[in-house]
């Protein structure tokens, strides 16, 4: 038995998934598909629709679509020329099942019409992220070619730290685009020892989540 521990947004998470932050673990779609819904309807709720995360579910579908008219079906709902910012989770899975030994984080920032793709491993994810933004190009609402940047990274120490790489980086963007309008990364800040805070957070967080569905649920006539 796997049984469900939390279901938030449109994420489900099982006690497979939760149990991969107590680590050393590398971290499957489900917890930073969770992680991103998270930042959309509470962490960063203030930005509203200024930002979108999309799932690592779609992102893959993205990635893989050869039929333009399908990809469109999935993206225009996104309306992502309306999109300051624009976060994806990139893997290095060829293909749409979910799998894959790599994650890193592709961010693409309308007004300067750039991808920054964020890699804890010195870029190897780069033509998967490439692939990515060539595929969402058309969608952008712009008529010029976007710039795509490899941006300076946290290196991480291991071979599983890169879903949370993913999932701090993107936080830390994110506080930075709240705070001053602008996001950028505070490379000193994510550590080795800020990763493994940070899985122990999330876990903790998880579980104070589960537990007031559950009273919520209770509750309930």
């Amino acid at each position: 038995m796997d049984p469900v521990v939390l279901s938030y947004q449109d994420s489900l998470l099982r006690r497979s998934d939760v149990s991969l932050l107590e680590g050393p673990h590398w971290l499957n779609d489900q917890v930073i598909g969770f992680a991103f819904e998270y930042f959309a309807a509470n962490r960063f709720r203030v930005l509203g629709k200024s930002i979108i995360f999309i799932c690592p579910q779609v992102t893959q579908f993205i990635k893989c679509s050869s039929c333009p008219d399908e990809l469109g079906l999935f993206l225009e709902p996104l309306d992502l020329a309306s999109r300051h910012w624009v976060f994806l989770a990139v893997n290095d899975n060829s293909s749409q099942t979910s799998g894959g030994s790599h994650w890193s984080l592709l961010v693409y920032h309308h007004k300067s019409n750039q991808f920054a793709h964020y890699d804890s491993q010195c870029g190897i994810n780069s033509l998967h992220a490439r692939r990515i933004a060539s595929k969402l190009q058309p969608f952008l609402g712009t008529n010029r070619m976007a710039l795509f940047v490899e941006e300076p990274c946290p290196s991480q120490q291991n071979g599983y730290d890169c879903g949370m790489y993913v999932i701090c980086i993107a936080e830390a963007l994110c506080e930075k685009a709240r705070v001053e309008g602008i996001p950028h990364l505070p490379l000193q800040m994510i550590t080795p020892a800020y990763i493994s805070e940070k899985r122990a957070e999330w876990s903790r967080l998880i579980q104070s989540l589960s537990q007031s569905d559950s009273c919520c649920s209770l509750s309930l006539p």
